[in-house]
């Protein structure tokens, strides 16, 4: 397997050594920290906090994915994000991810200086997306999803949830590499908790391997999710942290080379820890 990632003018070399994207959220109604950053100083502040813990990758997002959640305008979107990517872009170096659907918002972060485009639909929700992905050089993160937020719960329906994630990813990687994206900027996300139930997500938590085997990276965001508290029948968000903690050291050693989590440093730490073992 290729476990190199291109995004931008950066060749990542994920064969020994993972990665760990920090969320930030510039939304007032996220699931797990709606409204604590919608200000761009604060974003920008939680963003280098997030850098400082260990995180490679900040995912800056202005619209809710969340079960339910609500469309949010393309002006409304680009208002939320540019100023944190543009302040971002002027205090470090470090990869910057714009996480949306729509390529107008894509565009915008890629020219205020994000190297990363993770959109939740797989580069199909927006049909500008893909010609915007041939056209540059960013990474993009490809996630599997039935629906829309909106509606994606309503239809977790599967013969087979494993072999349709499989199947989904080996289409879009022959789709893109037809329209001159190589698959080299691609890892791939099988979408925990969209359009999944708890026994879906189960199984292709357990399937990690299989999943690796479409010939590119995978990474897997499960942080605070509705999944964490189905299993330990809480919903008390601060239940979630340390059982996401132990969910980025297992999918690290089923093979996933990136996690996308709230709480940077215990990931970081549990994800060396486990490659330390692997060595």
């Amino acid at each position: 397997m290729n476990h190199l990632w291109r995004a931008g003018s950066r060749t990542l070399d994920l064969s020994r050594r993972g990665l760990v994207m920090g969320i930030v959220n510039v939304t007032p109604d996220s699931f797990s920290d709606g409204g604590r950053f919608a200000d761009t100083g604060r974003a920008v502040e939680h963003a280098l906090r997030l850098l400082d813990e260990g995180a490679d990758i900040l995912d800056i997002g202005g619209e809710s994915t969340r079960p339910g959640a609500d469309p949010v305008p393309e002006a409304e979107e680009i208002r939320r994000v540019l100023p944190v990517i543009q302040a971002l872009r002027t205090q470090t170096s470090a990869l910057i991810s714009i996480d949306t659907m729509k390529a107008a918002v894509a565009r915008a972060a890629l020219d205020a200086g994000a190297g990363i485009i993770n959109d939740v639909t797989g580069l199909r929700g927006d049909p500008l997306m893909p010609r915007l992905a041939a056209e540059c050089r960013a990474g993009l993160v490809v996630m599997h999803m039935t629906g829309t937020p909106r509606t994606m719960q309503a239809r977790a329906a599967y013969t087979d949830v494993v072999a349709e994630v499989t199947g989904y990813f080996h289409e879009r990687l022959a789709l893109l590499e037809g329209m001159g994206i190589s698959p080299e900027r691609v890892v791939l996300d099988p979408g925990f908790g969209f359009g999944k139930t708890l026994e879906h997500n189960l199984a292709l938590m357990q399937s990690l391997p299989r999943l690796s085997e479409c010939g590119r990276p995978v990474l897997v965001g499960v942080s605070r999710k509705s999944m964490i508290g189905q299993l330990l029948g809480s919903d008390d968000l601060a239940d979630r942290d340390w059982p996401t903690v132990a969910l980025t050291s297992y999918a690290r050693e089923q093979g996933a080379r990136i996690v996308r989590v709230h709480d940077v440093r215990p990931s970081v730490e549990a994800m060396r820890m486990t490659e330390a073992i692997l060595a």
